[in-house]
């Protein structure tokens, strides 16, 4: 009942914004209104997103604007009779302006027709853009974050700019999640890679932001995607051309906590394309540290109190290279292949972990540990796609296949102290190299049905070949320079490997009706058959093949204004990843392990969303409400052992539900000013439910994020941008996690006519030290811990491009989707490090 009424009020609440809203419209019925639609000069293609101003002839000052939707089409509002200019702005076209335009009295609405932009052939390095392009676009089924306009993320990663995308929230370990749900797919460029299919943090963190374009935030995805990834999918697009010519660029970053360098390449003449790519990162001088106070009840009633605390040190290395080339054969057929090369090296070090273990207040032994992990990883991912179109638009045929690998290594070394915390007296080793390669095949094909295009016909089929193995052991040596001796138990050292593959098809109708409506409906259906043993000790799993049928439904409605509301629901699966699947014992902190559980099943997911956007003036505004109940949610189980070692492992016992609204306003005050800030807010209720009430948990509450960014151009050449992000408490099935901020301020100088830029930016430089604070409570266990991370970050940005390149005709292209995996959490590979 509780829920019932919990979620009857958040709908509720929806309904009535967006009634409020669309009132407000309705009232607003009267006011003048200037309409039109944006389009190739050469082609009448449309051209989506391009910005529209609308400026006061007299005193060039502006009235009010707007964005193009993905049709080209916009509308502006809020303006009254006079005589006005439009000015209209896109990368790669020539700027357009329209002096003279006169709205009489009663003249209510102004159709101006088709706009023509024609492209502009000159150097890259001369484009100027003027106005500012707007940092969030909406479409029907997914959320735009224009990275490329975001100067503040000059010299860092991925991480950095998800920070900044409605609907997302990143830790300070880099998890991501999407309206509090962590059960993501990242793919990048539409294409998937086993690089994150092990740890999304990780992945994230060998992608330089500078290297990003765009981020798409997709929500409901439709019966083309893969089943996979409850919460929804990320696709990061990188930074490519469609350019004619030969071009170079270099951009560095130096840092008190971190640096970057890339270059890039890129050569198109004629129907030929290349562009060859690398982008290399360090972490370095990272310095933080973790208390953590662990209580246990014992049977008899006693209570173990454990205290550990330690200073820590983190340095990383990472990158990204790629190679492609493209060929169009003729007008209608297309290939394009591409060679994409990652590493990321990781290393931690804990210099003095001391454990005091506490039994009724009485100190019973004291120990010291210095712990050193590593986590190194390499990936390959290699690509051949081939693209036909056809005489009818929208008509398309294509054919593409990946292969990925990642290699890991994930291994630590502890070194246990003598009772003076002078020699090592004994020394633990663990090594875990894990491998996950996929093979994938997709056939898609697309048609218009009829004479029109508001009926469009989409169905395709798909393979991926999952082999995952994870090869690990345990060694134990004596003193500083013993020899390392194997744990033979099966338990210890072993190698797991994992074989899955999953067979789909699936059919998409899009229709459109009464003028401003549109419907898109489809079924999925993926088969998945799973192989898994161990090479000793253990009989192979029996894990049961499992067929799902996944239904999607995306409607919306447009208005004459631009305003839209859309309304979504549908069935995903998250299967689990490496993370939680491998039976190596994570023990880098011998009083806290965890364990992997080969047989876990999928989870199962349904999503219900509807959303209302709306302009006005220079303004755009998005609300959305969602609710999601996930059955069979892979959650922790933790238990004491008979030497007061907490051992969790996971299994599919539990359950979620969440109720959430999301606020988005991005709104541009002048030519020179802009703002772009949004309010997540979600009620969560997970049960894991288990009857035995030792083991028995349950948690609920709010969870609250915002973030806030601004943009001001002082002058044609020098750019001040600032951010910040803020995450409330979260809530975990077994306690809380407090929330933190993060913000930043970045200046940049263009030069040498736009070709080359200098900049200043400060990281946090109010904050010398993050204090992150986590709390378990069960009835066993009883645990409080704290992080501590000093990243405080001031850096200075180059960058400077040499070469002209022109505009080229657009051709679309198509990549592999793999939406899979249950992932999240600080690693993959099997190995995590201590609690903190």
């Amino acid at each position: 009942m509780k829920l019932m009424i919990q979620n009857v009020g958040m709908w509720l609440l929806l309904l009535g914004v967006v009634s409020f809203a669309h009132g407000q419209e309705t009232s607003k019925a009267n006011d003048y209104q200037l309409t039109g639609t944006v389009v190739e000069a050469e082609s009448g293609a449309p051209v989506a997103y391009a910005t529209v101003l609308l400026l006061d002839q007299s005193t060039d000052k502006q009235v009010s604007g707007g964005v193009a939707d993905d049709e080209g089409k916009f509308f502006i509002t809020g303006f009254g009779p006079g005589t006005y200019k439009l000015q209209v702005n896109f990368v790669g076209f020539a700027p357009y302006a329209k002096s003279g335009i006169k709205v009489t009295n009663g003249q209510k609405d102004l159709n101006l027709g088709n706009i023509g932009l024609e492209e502009e052939s000159v150097s890259l390095d001369e484009v100027t853009v003027q106005g500012q392009r707007e940092l969030i676009t909406e479409k029907v089924d997914r959320t735009i974050y224009n990275a490329e306009n975001d100067k503040t993320t000059v010299g860092g990663d991925a991480t950095d700019v998800l920070r900044r995308v409605p609907m997302l929230s990143v830790d300070l370990d880099g998890n991501v999640s999407m309206r509090g749900s962590s059960n993501i797919r990242v793919l990048i460029d539409n294409k998937p890679s086993t690089m994150s299919a092990s740890s999304i943090a990780d992945a994230l963190k060998q992608i330089p932001a500078d290297e990003i374009k765009s981020v798409e935030v997709i929500t409901s995805p439709s019966a083309k995607y893969d089943a996979e990834g409850t919460g929804g999918v990320i696709n990061i697009i990188t930074k490519k051309n469609n350019l004619q010519g030969t071009s170079l660029s270099i951009n560095t970053s130096a840092g008190m906590r971190g640096s970057n360098l890339g270059l890039n390449a890129s050569a198109r003449k004629g129907k030929w394309g290349f562009n060859l790519g690398g982008f290399g990162r360090a972490g370095y001088n990272i310095k933080g540290g973790f208390e953590n106070n662990q209580q246990v009840i014992n049977p008899d009633g006693s209570v173990s109190n454990i205290l550990q605390s330690t200073d820590t040190r983190t340095n990383m290395l990472m990158g990204r290279y790629n190679f492609g080339a493209d060929y169009e054969i003729d007008k209608y057929n297309w290939l394009a292949a591409s060679v994409n090369f990652g590493m990321f090296n990781f290393k931690n070090k804990q210099d003095n972990l001391l454990t005091e273990n506490y039994l009724d207040d009485e100190l019973v032994s004291a120990l010291m540990r210095t712990v050193d992990m590593e986590n190194l990883s390499n990936t390959v991912d290699v690509s051949l796609n081939y693209t036909r179109t056809y005489e009818k638009p929208q008509k398309e045929f294509s054919i593409m296949g990946l292969y990925s690998r990642n290699n890991r290594t994930n291994d630590f070394v502890q070194a246990l102290l003598d009772g003076n915390f002078e020699e090592v007296e004994q020394r633990t080793k663990n090594e875990n190299a894990s491998n996950n390669q996929e093979f994938t095949l997709q056939v898609d094909y697309i048609t218009p049905l009829g004479d029109g295009e508001d009926q469009i016909l989409e169905y395709g089929a798909k393979n991926i070949l999952r082999r995952v193995s994870s090869d690990y052991a345990y060694f134990t040596a004596e003193g500083a320079d013993g020899e390392y001796v194997e744990n033979e138990d099966a338990q210890f050292s072993n190698e797991f490997d994992y074989d899955q593959n999953v067979t789909a098809g699936y059919v998409s109708y899009t229709q459109g009706f009464l003028k401003h409506y549109t419907a898109k409906v489809g079924a999925r259906y993926e088969y998945t058959t799973i192989n898994a043993d161990f090479k000793t000790g253990e009989e192979q799993a029996d894990i049961p093949d499992y067929g799902v049928l996944v239904p999607s439904v995306n409607l919306s409605r447009k208005f004459e204004s631009g305003n839209m509301i859309k309304a979504a629901y549908n069935r995903r699966i998250q299967r689990p990843s490496l993370q939680f699947l491998n039976p190596n014992i994570q023990g880098a902190n011998p009083t806290q392990i965890t364990q992997g559980n080969p047989l876990l099943d999928p989870e199962y997911t349904d999503n219900f969303e509807l959303a209302y956007s709306t302009y006005f003036k220079s303004a755009s505004i998005n609300i959305a409400s969602f609710y999601r109940n996930t059955s069979g949610s892979i959650q922790p189980i933790r238990s004491v052992l008979d030497d007061g070692v907490i051992y969790t492992t996971y299994e599919n016992i539990g359950s979620e539900q969440a109720v959430g609204l999301n606020l988005f306003a991005n709104i541009n005050v002048s030519n020179k000013l802009s703002f772009n800030g949004g309010i997540d807010t979600y009620y969560t209720m997970i049960d894991n439910n288990v009857d035995d009430p030792i083991y028995n948990a349950s948690n609920e509450g709010f969870v609250v994020s915002g973030r806030m960014f601004g943009n001001y151009n002082i002058t044609e050449s020098w750019v001040l941008q600032g951010f910040a992000f803020a995450r409330g408490r979260q809530v975990n099935l077994q306690g809380y996690e407090t929330g933190f901020g993060i913000y930043g301020l970045n200046i940049n100088k263009q030069f040498a006519e736009k070709k080359g830029s200098i900049g200043f930016g400060a990281e946090n430089f109010f904050t010398p030290e993050f204090k992150m604070e986590n709390e378990i409570v069960s009835p066993t266990i009883i645990q409080q811990s704290t992080n501590y991370m000093r990243n405080m970050n001031f850096k200075i940005n180059f960058s400077y491009r040499i070469g002209k390149m022109s505009v080229a005709p657009k051709r679309k292209k198509r990549s592999i989707e793999n939406e899979d995996l249950k992932g999240g959490g600080n690693s993959g590979g099997g190995m995590m490090g201590p609690t903190q």
